[in-house]
């Protein structure tokens, strides 16, 4: 499938539109209702509970943006919809919920954090609990991931939803866990065919590159991350087809 028009024309909040001195954490209830309401496009991130939910949480563990600590594989998805995001009033959100509170007024970008924790093939129940909660959704969707393998499962298990690639330079200092044979491969951006990827959106401090200027030649639409000036986005935009955005608020398109 396709990527909708919209994901293309309304710059996209990174992990909703939040501000957490404003009392909106990231990937939070109310970072998502304000997005809604100034009209931006969203992404999110997912991550899988202990008895398999998805959750819309960015990092593996919970303390940075909760206070508590371990890992949030390590505990079932009732316990984390307890959990306060700090500098919120609502709890670590399901997708469900999530999805519920968008409700295709705004297209949402998805992505899946890797499981396998070196972007191999160790892979599916994020992939599957995603495809579950999506289900009969109605509104502008995508999902993509920088594991071209969760990419291509989740394609097979939801082929109506377009799928894309997030990407990068993968250089080693980013990623210390992945082997350097895989991270030079990936760099190169070699799946686009046998994931069945229908967009990337890459690191905006990599633009420039060769590999991104060859997929946008061959038609596909180049989103970007993460944009947090006016400037960065002017720059951004000689490359990209639109911007996730953080930390200011762009320009709407009439």
């Amino acid at each position: 499938m396709p990527l909708p028009p919209a994901f293309l024309s309304l710059p996209i909040a990174h992990r909703a539109l939040h501000d957490r001195a404003a009392g909106r954490p990231e990937n939070s209830i109310e970072a998502v209702r304000a997005a809604v309401a100034a009209g931006y496009g969203i992404e999110i991130d997912l991550q899988l509970s202990q008895d398999g939910e998805a959750m819309v949480f960015h990092d593996y563990d919970l303390i940075r943006l909760t206070g508590e600590k371990g890992p949030i594989q390590m505990r079932p998805a009732a316990d984390l919809t307890r959990i306060p995001l700090t500098g919120g009033t609502h709890p670590i959100p399901t997708f469900a919920q999530v999805l519920e509170e968008v409700g295709g007024k705004v297209p949402l970008l998805v992505e899946i954090k890797d499981q396998d924790g070196a972007l191999g093939p160790a892979i599916g129940r994020l992939e599957q609990a995603a495809a579950r909660a999506l289900k009969g959704y109605r509104g502008d969707v995508a999902v993509m991931s920088f594991n071209p393998n969760s990419v291509r499962v989740f394609g097979g298990l939801a082929p109506d939803i377009p799928c894309g690639l997030t990407t990068c330079d993968f250089n080693a200092d980013d990623w210390p866990l992945v082997p350097k044979a895989r991270r030079e491969r990936l760099a190169a951006i070699p799946d686009i065919a046998a994931s069945r990827a229908q967009f990337i959106s890459h690191d905006r401090t990599d633009l420039a590159s060769a590999e991104v200027a060859r997929i946008r030649a061959r038609g596909l639409p180049v989103l970007c991350w993460t944009i947090r000036s006016p400037e960065a986005e002017a720059e951004a935009r000689r490359f990209a087809d639109n911007v996730t955005f953080e930390g200011y608020l762009p320009p709407i398109p009439a």
